[in-house]
């Protein structure tokens, strides 16, 4: 028994437990990324992050092929979402009830011709000779011999001639249609399996209560603001619930270290976008910050700094902005991102735009 123990005390002993493992998971957040921001109860991240990439496709996908309700600028629907629905097949059932009464009239009053017909050539039949009826009925049954052999001589064989062309040809129509879906499955699950082609992709914060959704953008694709404020104006519209993991989604446009230089250096694009300096309608803007897991910047130099990239034709107004900057500092990554009606659309509170209390 001793030796036994000494022989696994040993083999404890020699395990490589020195050896760097692969890690599993998401990618770290990294500055250089645009995407979205989402807050969400403690311990529910992975949950909140799968959700997520679900609500924002769906966006993506009413917004690029206009499925879904349409939302005013006002912020009213479009069309109603309860509509009238009318059944009209009533109204052709009673048209082919009456239709087929008269059919059957029709075909009543024709048995009644044939049958007094009939009677007709009876009574003729009584009156005349014998050889008359004779003659008749040697011809029609030479006309039937006839029309028998004409039929095995000349319809049969096109008849079966079609039928095998029409049975090839559907044959190979259904060929290429079952080639062509499986083609396009395949691709499908290739793009799905390459984590470089996901257009939506989760990046790990690494701090509680917080996920990141990665967008890759395309040629043609609309920016991360666009789809957030296509996706909450309709839900707040509809007052549909759709998350039940996720609080708040504010777009990202642009991510850096955050210091004073590199926030007026990676602000530029979206003041020239959004802030320009020639224009008629100058715009009312606040600068909204937020910081996670980190001490070490000052609040006040970053609003400053945010503040000041801004041109002169454009104000602060704290009570009523028309546009909000979102500045969120998680651990050493700084987050960007430019939203309109902030407080009407309850701060980007998609739980409770969705709720009905």
């Amino acid at each position: 028994m001793a030796s036994g123990d000494q022989s696994k005390k040993r083999k404890q002993r020699y395990l490589p437990q020195n050896r760097p493992g692969k890690k599993k998971g998401a990618y770290p957040l990294k500055p250089g990324v645009q995407g979205f921001f989402i807050s969400c109860d403690g311990g529910r991240e992975h949950q909140a992050s799968q959700e997520a990439i679900n609500v924002i496709d769906s966006f993506f996908e009413e917004l690029m092929h206009g499925t879904g309700l349409k939302v005013n600028s006002s912020g009213l629907l479009e069309n109603p979402v309860n509509k009238k629905v009318t059944f009209h097949y009533s109204d052709d059932e009673d048209g082919d009830e009456e239709d087929n009464e008269g059919n059957n009239g029709e075909e009543e009053e024709k048995k009644g011709d044939g049958d007094k017909t009939k009677v007709s050539e009876k009574e003729i039949g009584s009156e005349g000779s014998c050889e008359v009826k004779q003659v008749e009925e040697t011809k029609t049954e030479k006309d039937q011999e006839d029309e028998v052999k004409g039929q095995n001589s000349v319809g049969e064989p096109p008849r079966k001639k079609t039928c095998i062309e029409e049975a090839n040809a559907s044959t190979n129509v259904n060929g290429n249609e079952e080639k062509s879906i499986d083609k396009l499955i395949d691709a499908e699950l290739k793009e799905l399996g390459d984590k470089s082609k996901r257009r939506f992709m989760k990046l790990d914060p690494g701090c509680n209560g917080i996920a990141f959704i990665q967008m890759k953008r395309r040629d043609g694709d609309p920016s991360p603001k666009d789809i957030v404020q296509h996706g909450l104006t309709s839900a707040a519209a509809t007052k549909k619930h759709m998350s039940r993991f996720i609080l708040r989604l504010v777009p990202i446009e642009v991510s850096c270290y955050p210091s004073e230089e590199e926030i007026s250096r990676a602000i530029k694009p979206l003041v020239e976008q959004y802030f320009p300096v020639e224009t008629d309608n100058p715009r009312k803007f606040a600068v909204l910050y937020g910081s996670r897991a980190n001490t070490g910047v000052d609040r006040m130099k970053v609003i400053n700094t945010v503040a000041k990239s801004i041109p002169a034709p454009h104000k602060v107004d704290l009570s009523n902005p028309e546009m909000s900057i979102v500045v969120e500092i998680v651990k050493t990554v700084c987050l960007i991102g430019v939203v309109e009606k902030y407080k009407e659309l309850a701060k980007y509170n998609l739980r409770q735009l969705t709720s009905t209390k």
